[in-house]
């Protein structure tokens, strides 16, 4: 915490007030051009490399319709129980962006494309009903970077502005306010967001990684006394970029809110700014929409899409991703502790779904994903599908494992030389020598020789003590660099000392 906000105890304030919240989430889609130019819309190019006098707003360019833009808005809108308006069209909202050379963003203000929609997420059990008020396509900023005053424009020493990432089509998502979640509410953001990601992915719509930018939320909170029907005052905390800080933040605010009204005093309207360490802070005056001026955009002809149009992309809707879970779990036999796991883990379950379309077992596709490569993954930083191994491959290791190529320490082994460009892992372990060594006689050799180095050890295991053989076990393991079954050493040792 901060140390400047006074905060109520979370039960206390659940025993006096509920809590209304609304989340308008960001989504960035995955197209190859932005929303108005050609412009390639790759990330982590070099910056203000994709740049056109169309996304930097000089004098004389006219922007043109990204269409395919359009019909992921109008997918996105389907699969959140929307309906898609038969003609919309395009406005101009005004304000000083530092980041949007123009100063004012092309977006959609009282005629978006879709709108008043519903979904059902599950929190701890319990269905909560979504209202969905609307979906609208908008354009994004470019990127601000201060340097000095550790990334914060107080105290920066300068800023340095990467045009890339304006104009990448944007879809914003708006709920109603959302009521009836009880002491869940922080959870219940958490859990939209987490639907939603899942959601864009399926679709194929957006990457949705939260820690790029390219799926954000702005999640706004109000208090409301028991039993009293009248919405209060409500802040709005601004470009909050993971599932946990949802949640935080949210419990932040609510805290804070409650210890201002417990004292008498007034939640001021207005936009917060989350910190990772754990607090909100002011940012400004929440504007009205009277304050951004709009009106229709006149370089933009309005969208107007056909009800076949509308039919034709309902049809390519994917399997919804709920029900797509429950299918999972049932076909791969996992308990539902397990399969929270896998939800757990950002990309795993498409990972998992692709292993075993490669061959492998569930069991073994999860082991692999969630253990090794989630650690691996963790280590670096990145994401569970940059990890550098494909699924095909991970099928392939579990299969030299399967047919006793390989012990799990061996294949871990093999995983390093696929991750540092050694090819397939069935060309490391030919190239490492890294397979499980089969011949009888060289274990049996193996084993007298740790016997023989250690009498006082096999001593104890012929007096009955057979824990004493694990060091004996080891022997032989270090002797032949782990390339024995570690099993089939047991077995040995034991037969010769027994």
């Amino acid at each position: 915490m901060n140390g400047l906000d006074e905060l109520l105890d979370y039960d206390e304030v659940m025993a006096t007030h509920d809590v209304v919240i609304g989340l308008e989430v960001h989504v960035e889609l995955d197209t190859k051009s932005k929303m108005w130019c050609g412009c390639s819309t790759d990330f982590g190019a070099a910056p203000n490399s994709h740049t056109c006098p169309v996304c930097l707003g000089l004098p004389g360019s006219l922007p043109v319709v990204n269409r395919t833009a359009v019909e992921s808005a109008i997918r996105i809108g389907l699969s959140l129980g929307c309906q898609i308006a038969e003609w919309c069209r395009f406005a101009r909202k005004n304000y000083f962006y530092p980041d949007m050379t123009k100063n004012y963003q092309i977006s959609q203000y009282d005629e978006p494309l879709c709108f008043d929609g519903e979904v059902v997420i599950v929190v701890d059990g319990q269905p909560q009903v979504i209202p969905i008020e609307r979906v609208h396509m908008e354009e994004d900023a470019g990127k601000t970077s201060h340097v000095g005053g550790a990334g914060r424009i107080q105290g920066a020493d300068y800023s340095l502005l990467d045009y890339n990432r304006a104009g990448v089509p944007l879809m914003e998502i708006v709920t109603k306010p959302v009521l009836g979640t009880g002491t869940k509410a922080p959870e219940v953001a958490r859990e939209y967001m987490a639907f939603l990601r899942e959601l864009m992915r399926a679709l194929g719509v957006s990457q949705a990684r939260m820690e790029r930018g390219n799926m954000r939320c702005d999640a706004n909170v109000s208090l409301m006394p028991k039993g009293s029907d009248e919405l209060g005052t409500r802040t709005e905390t601004k470009n909050i970029n993971s599932l946990k800080s949802v949640e935080a933040a949210l419990r932040y605010e609510i805290c804070r809110q409650g210890a201002v009204l417990k004292r008498g005093g007034r939640v001021v309207q207005e936009t917060r700014m989350w910190h990772e360490e754990g607090y909100t802070t002011a940012g400004r005056s929440k504007e009205t929409a009277e304050d951004y001026r709009y009106f229709p955009e006149p370089d933009l002809v309005p969208v107007a899409p056909s009800r076949e149009w509308v039919a034709q992309l309902r049809a390519t809707l994917p399997e919804p991703p709920a029900e797509r879970r429950i299918r999972l779990q049932a076909e791969w036999g996992f308990t539902d502790l397990e399969m929270r796991d896998v939800n757990g883990n950002e990309g795993a379950i498409d990972l998992i779904e692709q292993t075993v379309s490669a061959g492998a077992a569930a069991a073994s596709a999860r082991k692999w994903w969630l253990t090794e490569l989630a650690r691996r993954a963790n280590e670096a930083g990145i994401g569970l599908d940059e990890v550098g191994i494909s699924p095909a491959q991970v099928a392939a290791l579990q299969s030299l494992v399967d047919d006793g190529t390989l012990t799990d320490n061996l294949a871990r082994q093999v995983i390093d030389g696929v991750l540092a460009g050694e090819g397939e892992p069935a060309d490391v372990v030919a190239a490492r020598g890294l397979a499980v060594v089969s011949d009888e006689g060289a274990l049996a050799q193996a084993v007298d020789a740790a016997i023989a180095a250690n009498p006082a050890i096999a001593q104890k295991v012929r007096d009955g003590k057979v824990q004493a053989a694990g060091a004996l076990i080891g022997a032989v393991m270090k002797a032949m660099k782990g390339r024995a079954d570690a099993a089939r050493v047991r077995e040995l040792v034991l037969e010769k000392l027994s």
